[in-house]
This record gives structure tokens, C-alpha cells and sequence, in this order.
């Protein structure tokens, strides 16, 4: 009998084998690791709650918005829609309030599951307003509905749960983390997850029997069918850079953590930490460029067999490209001469193609333009998890997916990443920056990821944000930058007029005359390091104003 195509599939397996084993610890209220699932209890437990979601009315195919913490019960809920064939749709909470009710208007779930404090406000803020089916973690006041202990309770003794869900269902919607704008809806297939598992097992060689610390929780998702022990860490996943070292370092020499995953501004907080990372043989990090001077810093804290690797890719397709950190700090060089950032190869099977810059939509691949090894362009990628659409985004999906017929005359779809890149000469992708970041002036455009790591190299800068003014083809670019917090405020006319000299020195910034300091830039919520320059640009060109 084939096994049906479904990230959850993988649990009744290891239950029957190794159903003592730890798969997940998750921290309690007092910071304690007290709650522990077994595998027999994660695969016992889950299908007790998927056949009382059946009960209830979710089942195949019901868009099902989570809103639960990183508990023991967010990870049992999601095997649990897994194992129903429902589509859990997952919003970062801590988006803009009317961007995530629109996130959730868009998905049009048909059930909420979600802690006391999301009912509240669901029902105060008016998201998913047609969903009829309402489960509370927690306890349940007044707003009807029922309760996750219950829904478990009522599945107890039903016995093992599996949908037969084929490669091309619906799994889930996944939102971007809206960097550049209102967040949209991923659709994922099973096809996807299960292509993400393969492509995740090649690229890093990933054997069961590792322990992981994932630090955005629904990575811990791919822990179980990869064999792996997940360690959820005592932390807000939504505020990665306000990260406790002392806790995540506790975590890891407890349980003996051997990877971690996380953003490049968690990796900075266990950089500056400086604590040595004796247990841990690979460390992934990804969501922006992680920096030289990051990626120099905790190789340095690693035992010298382990890797540090810096996947690259986006919601919709991932992972695309990786490379590693030996290899990322050969690179450095050239990275803060302006060449932009290596991202390394592409993982098989993806095909990566960088093509002309095109803002409007390109329907099928027979009108896009290819370009050759070291110019600049978009980049595509056509691979086993490039996902085909957005939920209820069709102008989105047209503008983002090219259809390509292939050689054995079937068709397939070619994402475009919204980023620009190259190929050098020896197979290696140079990412550049975000395509709508981009500064059209009349010299010709400039690159965020070409330009931005020229100025970080300076001792008082924390980071800095290439933005244009103006209109497309006529843009004024502006340098922003934040002074690190030891630098005093006074200094930073002088940085500026330091960050000037040192435009001067490359022929593709030296058109960059202005530099204005900024106290904090905005970012994303979700990795907290991809910067928001389209609002540093509307900030940039009001100081403009005031000056005039």
C-alpha cells in the first residue's frame, strides 16, 4: 500500500519504532522543559485529535486558521490537521492589525483554533468572521465553541487517523512575513512539504538522531520526518533579536543540541554572547543575508568539523541555494567591495535561471530573456517546492509565477523570487537585493546588497539601508544608517561624512552624497532582519522636506 503523500506519515513509523524516544521538549510557564512528547504520545495523541476535529466538522479540506504559542499544543494541532487533510492557514500575529485581518479575510477559514487572548480579539477585531467552527486552547469563555482538551477527549480510542491525501491537495497556506507589504497567502501542496524534507536531507546531510533547536517553531514541523529531537527554545519567536542567550545556551548543554536554526539577528544575539557551542555540528540560518562579521563570529564559537549554513530562499520555494560558511567567508571580501552576497549553489533538482528585470507579469517562459553568467537580473527558480499560486491573490500570482512548457511536453511553473542576482563563473548565485528595493537613477540602478555592505564595514555603523527618493529613473539614493548603541549621537555627522568618503572609493556609490542617521530602522516581525526601506524611503525623503 503506497503511504499517502503527507508530512505527517512519517509519525506512525517512528512510534512503532522508537516510541520512547523524545521528539519534542517544549518550555512551561515556569521556563522549565516539562512537557515532553514521545513519539507513540505526538503520533497517539494527534490522531485522538484529528478524529475529534472530525467530529466536530474540520476535516479534509477545512482552512483552519492556528493561532497557538509554540507549545506541546501547537505542535499536536498541526500533526493533527496534517493527519484530517485540513489546511491550517498560519498568520505572523504580530503583523500589523489590519494586515492580518486582511491576511485572514483572504484565507476565508471556515474554523479558528486559537488561545483565549486570539478569540478575544477575533472577535473584537472582526477576523474570520465566517468561520463556523471555533476551538479554544485554554479555557473557553463566552464566545461559543468548543475546547481542544474536549476535541481530544472525544477522538480517544478511535485509533490511527491518516487522510489519503494526494501530492497535488491543498496542505496549507502559509503567509509571507509582508516585508515589503501586506503579507500573502502561500498555498502549499503535499508535494511541497515532501519535496522541502528531501531537499533539506541532501543539501545538509541530515541524519536521524540529531537534536534540534529550531527558534522559529514551525521548522520544528520537519524535525519528526527527518528523525530528529526537537528542542522548542524559551523564547518570543516573534522577537528574535530580544532573545535570551543564557536560556538558549541552557537548552543547548542540557539536551545536547547538536543544530540549531535561526535568523540573522539571533545569530547576532548569540555572537555577542561569545559563549562557545561545544555540542552543536550545524547551525542554519536564513530569512536576510546573515553578515560577514555574524557568520565570522559564530564559526568561531563552533567546534572546527561544523558547518554553518546559510540557506537561501522565501516562503514560496525553499530551500533554493545554499553555502557555507568557510566558503561565505572567502567570499567576504568581495562582498564589501560590492559584488553582493554569495548564496552559493543551487540544491538539486531546482533549476535557477536569472532572466531581465521585468516589473509587469510574464504569463509563459517563452517571454522572458534570459541572461548570460554575470549581469544582473531577476532571479527564477523551477524546482520541487516552487509553490503555483497565493490564496486569493491572483494578481499576485501573475505577477510572481511563469508557465514553462518542458521538454517532455508537460508543464510546469517558474517562480520568480522578487530578487535580483547573478551567476558567476564558477555556478555560484550573487544575491543583490529585492527587486521593488532597487534605486532607479538617472546614472542607471542601484542595488541594495551591492551597495549596503560597503558601508557596514565602518566600526560605529550597526547596519545601513540604501533607499531612493523620488521618481523611478530619477531617484536620489540615500544612504540611512544606525549608529551601534555604545556610539554617542554626536558622532554622527562625522560617520556620515566617513560613509561619504567611502562611496567615493567605488565607481557604482560614488552618486551617493546623502547619509542621514536613523535612531532604529524598521523590520520584519517574523526573522527581525529584513529591513522595511520602503518606509526608511517615505522617512528619507520627509527629512528631505524638512531641509528644504
Amino acid at each position: 500500500m503506497t503511504e499517502p503523500c503527507n508530512i505527517a506519515a512519517t509519525l506512525p513509523r517512528l512510534a512503532r519504532e522508537q516510541p520512547d524516544r523524545v521528539a519534542m521538549r517544549c518550555p512551561g510557564a515556569d521556563g522549565r522543559y516539562a512537557p515532553v512528547l514521545t513519539y507513540a504520545q505526538l503520533d497517539a495523541r494527534s490522531d485522538a485529535i484529528a478524529a475529534g476535529l472530525g467530529r466536530y466538522g474540520i476535516g479534509r479540506g477545512t482552512r483552519t486558521v492556528v493561532m497557538v504559542r509554540p507549545t506541546p499544543e501547537f505542535f499536536l494541532l498541526m500533526f493533527a490537521l496534517f493527519k484530517a487533510g485540513a489546511v491550517p492557514v498560519l498568520v505572523d500575529p504580530g503583523i500589523d492589525r489590519r494586515a492580518l485581518k486582511q491576511c485572514l479575510d483572504e484565507a476565508e477559514p471556515e474554523a479558528f483554533i486559537g488561545i483565549p487572548l486570539a478569540q478575544i480579539a477575533r472577535l473584537l477585531l472582526g477576523w474570520a468572521r465566517r468561520a463556523r467552527r471555533i476551538v479554544t486552547v485554554g479555557t473557553r469563555w463566552g464566545w461559543g465553541g468548543t475546547t481542544l482538551a474536549r476535541v481530544e477527549s472525544q477522538g480517544e480510542g478511535a485509533g490511527p487517523q491518516l487522510a489519503d491525501t494526494a501530492p497535488d491537495d491543498m496542505a496549507a497556506i502559509l503567509f509571507t512575513s509582508g516585508s515589503t507589504g501586506v503579507p500573502k497567502g502561500v498555498v502549499y501542496r503535499h508535494r511541497h512539504f515532501a519535496g522541502q524534507i528531501d531537499l533539506l536531507r541532501e543539501a545538509f546531510a541530515m541524519q536521524p538522531g540529531g537534536v534540534d533547536l529550531p527558534t522559529f517553531p514551525p521548522f520544528a514541523l520537519f524535525d519528526p520526518a527527518l528523525g530528529l529531537t526537537s528542542i522548542i527554545p524559551d523564547m518570543d519567536p516573534t522577537r528574535p533579536a530580544n532573545a535570551d542567550p543564557e536560556k538558549l545556551h541552557a537548552a543547548i548543554a542540557r539536551f545536547g543540541v547538536t543544530q540549531l536554526f535561526g535568523s540573522p539577528a539571533l545569530m547576532k544575539v548569540l555572537a555577542d554572547h561569545g559563549q562557545a557551542l561545544p555540542t552543536v555540528r550545524r547551525v542554519t540560518s536564513a530569512g536576510a543575508p546573515v553578515p560577514p562579521d555574524t557568520v565570522a563570529r559564530i564559526r568561531a564559537l563552533l567546534p572546527d568539523d561544523a558547518q554553518f549554513w546559510t540557506p537561501y530562499g522565501a516562503t514560496e520555494c525553499l530551500p533554493v541555494a545554499v553555502i557555507e560558511g568557510r566558503e561565505l567567508e572567502a567570499t567576504r571580501e568581495a562582498t564589501e567591495a560590492g559584488a553582493g552576497t554569495c548564496v552559493g549553489r543551487p540544491v538539486p533538482p531546482n533549476q535557477v535561471r536569472i532572466i531581465r528585470i521585468d516589473d509587469g507579469a510574464i504569463a509563459d517562459w517563452s517571454q522572458a530573456e534570459p541572461l548570460p553568467d554575470g549581469e544582473v537580473g531577476e532571479i527564477t527558480v523551477a524546482g520541487p517546492t516552487a509553490t503555483d499560486s497565493y490564496f486569493n491573490r491572483d494578481a499576485a500570482t501573475r505577477i510572481a509565477k511563469i508557465r514553462e512548457r518542458t521538454s517532455d511536453g508537460s508543464e510546469r511553473i517558474v517562480h520568480r523570487m522578487g530578487d535580483v542576482g547573478y551567476f558567476d563563473a564558477q555556478g555560484r548565485l550573487w544575491f543583490c537585493g529585492r527587486k521593488t528595493q532597487r534605486v532607479e537613477t538617472a546614472r542607471g540602478p542601484l542595488y541594495t546588497e551591492q551597495a549596503e555592505p560597503i558601508f557596514n564595514t565602518h566600526p560605529d555603523v550597526r547596519r545601513t539601508a540604501l533607499v531612493g527618493v523620488g521618481e523611478p529613473g530619477r531617484q536620489r539614493p540615500v544612504l540611512c544608517f544606525e549608529l551601534l548603541p555604545e556610539v554617542a549621537a554626536m558622532r554622527r555627522d562625522a560617520v556620515a561624512d566617513d560613509l561619504r568618503a567611502l562611496a567615493r572609493r567605488h565607481p557604482h556609490t560614488a552618486g551617493i552624497e546623502t547619509f542621514l542617521c536613523h535612531p532604529g530602522f524598521p523590520v520584519d516581525i517574523r526573522h527581525n532582519a529584513k529591513i522595511g526601506r520602503e518606509k526608511l524611503a517615505v522617512w528619507a525623503a520627509q527629512q528631505g522636506e524638512r531641509r528644504a
